[in-house]
């Protein structure tokens, strides 16, 4: 099973003793190996069902070999899923070279990944955290000698936001997801993440159908933030219960505890002890007691609310914090935070755009669900290399893409065997063309959004008059 936070905590190394970060791997398979190391295996393997894990006969795609096929099949290129399999394939082979050779075809590893539990990839990217902590949890306050970027001051910044991933126009997965959008719209999924602001990683996430609420993923993620963690969101994550639920959650804004910071809109109502002054406010304490919870009689939220000037236009920011301690939170580093949080539009910016996942490619809900867990672990796991790389700097996700395809090609040519390169009239013998008889219609269910295909009427037929059989012979004598 997945562990919780009280397990994460006793297992994670404190910032005094712990090690120095391992040195820059020069291969990509040492480089996975600092993050997916034999403990995180080790935590997917506990993860799996009883019935798989005590198999006689050990399968082919087993859990290593599977995982790092997905894995690869996010980074590798390709127009289709047959191209990158491909590819993922042989550099599976190549990495695990002395573990028995996984399947060879694209459809037995979608059978084997759909067998897969998702709790399965959940438990691989709790490990994936835990080593991201215990590498870069290392230092204490901006501009010290042990800085590496994970804190700012005393707390550890993230932020949170959401975007919708297009999935295929398939009938089960508009049965299952539904509409998000527009009518007609294709079925959508609703992912929630949480970047850590200053160095732009991935730290976790939580997918859900497209009318999925963010608040609601946001609140099952809280538990996994670290210590001294503060949640930095935009004006779609203001709500009187959501900041309860992130003060029960550890979030309480005490020193060595973390808080949150959240940008304000004319939706919510603050109260001041005297008149307020909205011109000439900058910071101060105000209550927050809305009219549904004053008749609920829950007790009130005493918070600070921080006005940011703008530059030049004048779309002033008001931040809403429980961090009260100014000392702990001045009004500058508030506003730093908050221009970070446009990591989180970035990462999603890489993960569309750079990862090509605007729209996900299989075509049933289970290996959907699996394509957008193992793509994200995928795109947390590119991220961190790129980071640790730097020395623990914010990296380019497109720099570190290409270097990661590069060294895929590298690695293939470099080992891969006979059975990796069949011999090239070989593979063009074995291009046939599809033969089977068609039986069923072209189009199988109306196109949403799209008009009807009408198949042409036959031909008028009309009879020749006489003025035209006269005028065809005169043409006719002609010629000869």
């Amino acid at each position: 099973m997945v562990p919780n936070q009280t397990q994460v905590e006793k297992t994670a190394m404190s910032r005094k003793s712990v090690a120095k970060p391992p040195q820059v791997a020069r291969s990509l398979a040492e480089s996975l190996h600092q993050f997916l190391t034999p403990q995180v295996w080790k935590q997917g393997h506990q993860a799996m069902p009883m019935a798989q894990s005590r198999r006689g006969r050990k399968p082919r795609w087993d859990l290593q070999p599977l995982v790092l096929t997905l894995l690869t099949m996010t980074w590798c290129c390709g127009d289709s899923q047959v191209e990158r399999f491909e590819t993922a394939k042989a550099f599976c082979a190549v990495t695990l070279n002395k573990r028995r050779r996984p399947g060879v075809t694209l459809e037995g590893f979608h059978k084997a990944l759909a067998r897969l539990p998702v709790r399965v990839l959940r438990a691989l990217a709790h490990g994936v955290r835990q080593r991201i902590q215990a590498i870069w949890d290392t230092g204490t306050d901006t501009g010290s000698e042990k800085d590496t970027g994970w804190r700012v001051g005393e707390f550890v910044p993230f932020g949170a936001d959401g975007s919708r991933l297009e999935c295929c126009r398939t009938t089960e997965l508009e049965e299952r997801l539904g509409e998000a959008g527009k009518k007609h719209s294709a079925p959508t999924m609703w992912v929630t993440a949480l970047v850590h602001l200053r160095l732009g990683l991935l730290w976790s996430w939580k997918l859900g159908k497209g009318t999925a609420s963010e608040r609601g993923h946001l609140q099952q993620m809280l538990r996994l933030l670290p210590p001294a963690a503060l949640l930095v969101a935009d004006a779609g994550f203001n709500g009187f219960e959501l900041a309860w639920a992130m003060i029960a959650a550890g979030l309480n804004g005490q020193p060595g505890q973390g808080g949150f910071l959240i940008r304000m809109s004319a939706k919510v109502q603050l109260l001041t002890p005297q008149e307020p002054k909205p011109g000439r406010w900058i910071d101060g304490e105000v209550c927050y007691w809305p009219k549904e919870s004053q008749e609920k009689n829950h007790p009130p939220l005493w918070l600070r609310l921080i006005r940011i000037r703008a530059r030049k236009k004048k779309n002033d920011v008001w931040l809403l914090t429980n961090v009260l301690d100014t000392n702990r939170l001045p009004r500058e580093l508030a506003g730093k935070l908050y221009r970070w949080r446009w990591e989180n539009e970035g990462f999603f910016r890489t993960y569309k755009r750079t990862m090509s996942k605007v729209k996900l490619m299989n075509r049933t809900l289970a290996l959907a669900h699996r394509e957008a867990e193992g793509s994200l672990l995928a795109t947390q796991l590119l991220l961190a290399q790129g980071t640790c790389a730097l020395g623990r700097q914010a990296c380019s996700a497109r720099q570190v893409l290409l270097a990661t395809r590069s060294a895929i090609h590298k690695e293939i040519a470099q080992k891969a065997g006979p059975r990796q390169w069949a011999r090239f009239d070989k593979r063009l013998r074995s291009a046939r063309r599809e033969q089977r008889v068609r039986t069923s219609a072209k189009v199988t269910r109306v196109w949403p959004r799209r008009g009807p295909h009408k198949p042409p009427k036959p031909p008028r037929l009309l009879k020749l008059t006489e003025s035209q059989k006269a005028k065809i012979s005169r043409i006719e004598q002609k010629k000869e």
